[in-house]
């Protein structure tokens, strides 16, 4: 039997740990041939068409989710006019809703499969050219055809749900050959399910939550460490669902902090104070945390079913913020039910005012399987039908209202969620009332909003936004151009004096670094009537150093 795995992701810096997870579960299986294409949605369809066909699979088999369907689909259509005698097999999170619309509009899919297939998936693989065994196959969808059967409208099947009782007997990913250690990062499975029950997730409903334990996530990191990567994505839902298991997970992490960095998820509303002391504790730059917060009103939350209050999801994540030893992003998704766009500019203020290392703001996209997608009508939401499902308008937000803040989002990111700019941006967001729809306005007009921008791009920008509209921020934002790195032959940097610029004897603070006379300075001043009122920066000249080593304020 030879199996054909279609690995086909958004980039090259996503890796699925789907074939891996399945292959790791057949490891003693020597009647299989495994064989992998890999490429990105932006491959030449063609050429993925003629790798595939050159293996003759008697399976082929892919993971499927809402950014590579479309592509997806177009290889294996073409696969399938080649190879009519292969079955093809396709799983993922596009197949929790209903399947039978799917298959019959594609009638190359000889079956889908719905939920968790480390058990269910060997299964199948034993009876795989024996359609009428299918029926034995917890999760699987297919259509019947047979003699008996109307050859025009077959008739469709479906099995359920499956679900891996015994999680954590699992074989781990890592274990498989095609676990991919070339990336930048690893994801690793430690918590399969979810306790909250968010109508928007397609975890809303995973029951129970099961788990692997600590001595088993320590010998996988450990494992993670050998093979010299760097970073970790954990993928547990609500990461301090257990409060006592969380704090475990922390102290093992610990154990790596030397150099390896942790991606969370967390749920700001159950940090309890036990939590709270041991993150105090955590490494500086050890864990990147994603706080869940969707949105800052309780009815909004209501109506998405999300558990946790308000409140203590806003008392937590002004306190996951608050700390310089943790690095934590905030999450807003715009076309939730009830929410307004009014309410989400109020939003991204508040959690500016907070001090979010970033500001992700998305748009909601009705994914399968979903309570919303289920009562999109009576929750009055309007969703495309086609990938990625994204929500077109609501009772609450109009679609044109929905584009602007699509809009906002690459606003955030280039400006709020750059480090090189946050500083500024965010002092505009908290003391100028006005500022993000009046520079979203200033970005779309001048036709760059919808443009990719170069950093030095988003700097001059943003300095001569200021210039026009925000005299009073330049020196702010020639500041950051400075500190970036940025020419200091540009508009930004027009009022820096170079050269001749001689030390002071009137610095009344040293930000960072240590003076010496090797150092080559430039000279910010702020202040017309005071000739030596202003900021000093250093940089070193035996070096290829563009940033600035030592800074100083004199007054």
């Amino acid at each position: 039997m030879k199996i054909l795995w279609i690995d086909l992701n958004c980039s090259y810096a996503h890796a699925s740990l789907a074939l891996p997870a399945l292959h790791a579960q057949l490891l003693q299986d020597t009647s299989i041939e495994w064989e992998i294409i890999s490429g990105t949605i932006n491959e030449n369809t063609g050429m993925m068409v003629e790798k595939a066909y050159a293996h003759r699979p008697d399976i082929i088999a892919a993971t499927t989710w809402l950014f590579n369907i479309e592509v997806l689909m177009h290889i294996t259509s073409r696969l399938k006019a080649l190879l009519p005698q292969s079955t093809l097999i396709l799983g993922g999170p596009e197949f929790l809703g209903d399947n039978e619309e799917f298959l019959r509009k594609h009638p190359h899919v000889d079956c889908a499969f719905r939920g968790e297939g480390e058990r269910a998936f060997p299964r199948w693989l034993a009876c795989y050219n024996q359609p009428d065994e299918w029926h034995k196959i917890p999760g699987l969808c297919y259509l019947e055809h047979n003699e008996k059967q109307n050859e025009s409208f077959p008739s469709y099947h479906d099995n359920g749900l499956a679900r891996v009782a015994d999680f954590d007997q699992l074989t781990a990913p890592e274990e498989s050959c095609f676990f991919n250690w070339s990336k930048p990062f690893v994801q690793i499975e430690t918590t399969r399910g979810c306790f909250n029950t968010c109508a928007f997730c397609v975890s809303g409903g995973e029951k129970p939550v099961r788990t692997i334990p600590i001595t088993e996530i320590r010998r996988r990191l450990q494992l993670v460490h050998d093979k010299g990567i760097k970073n970790v994505r954990i993928l547990d839902r609500t990461f301090n669902y257990q409060p006592a298991r969380a704090i475990q997970i922390l102290n093992l992490f610990k154990e790596f902090a030397d150099d390896m960095h942790f991606h969370l998820e967390i749920h700001p509303a159950l940090l309890s104070d036990s939590l709270k002391e041991e993150l105090k504790k955590m490494p500086a730059g050890l864990l990147h945390l994603e706080a869940g917060i969707q949105s800052l009103r309780q009815p909004v939350l209501d109506a998405c079913l999300r558990k946790g209050r308000l409140q203590d999801a806003l008392e937590g994540l002004e306190f996951l913020c608050s700390q310089p030893n943790l690095t934590t992003h905030a999450d807003l998704i715009a076309g939730l039910p009830l929410y307004h766009l009014d309410e989400i500019f109020e939003d991204i203020q508040t959690l500016a005012s907070f001090n979010a290392a970033e500001i992700q703001l998305e748009s909601l996209k009705l994914l399968p399987g979903t309570h919303m997608r289920l009562h999109a009508t009576e929750l009055g939401i309007r969703y495309s039908p086609l990938p990625p499902y994204e929500v077109l308008e609501t009772e609450q937000i109009s679609c044109t209202e929905l584009q602007t803040a699509r809009l906002l989002s690459r606003l955030l990111d280039a400006y709020y969620n750059t480090p090189a700019w946050q500083t500024v941006t965010r002092r505009l967001i908290l003391q100028e009332p006005g500022f993000l729809r009046h520079f979203l306005n200033y970005l779309t007009e001048a036709n760059l909003i919808d443009q990719p921008m170069s950093l030095e791009k988003r700097g001059i920008t943003l300095y001569q936004y200021c210039k026009l509209h925000q005299p009073a921020y330049l020196d702010q934002a020639a500041e950051a151009w400075i500190e970036a790195g940025m020419s200091l032959k540009k508009a930004p940097a027009e009022r820096v004096r170079t050269g001749k610029s001689q030390p002071t004897q009137r610095w009344q603070k040293v930000v960072y670094g240590q003076y010496n006379d090797r150092l080559r300075l430039c000279f910010l001043p702020n202040d017309k009537q005071k000739e030596d009122a202003g900021i000093w920066f250093g940089f070193e000249t035996d070096t290829q150093n563009i940033y600035p080593v030592f800074k100083a304020i004199s007054l």
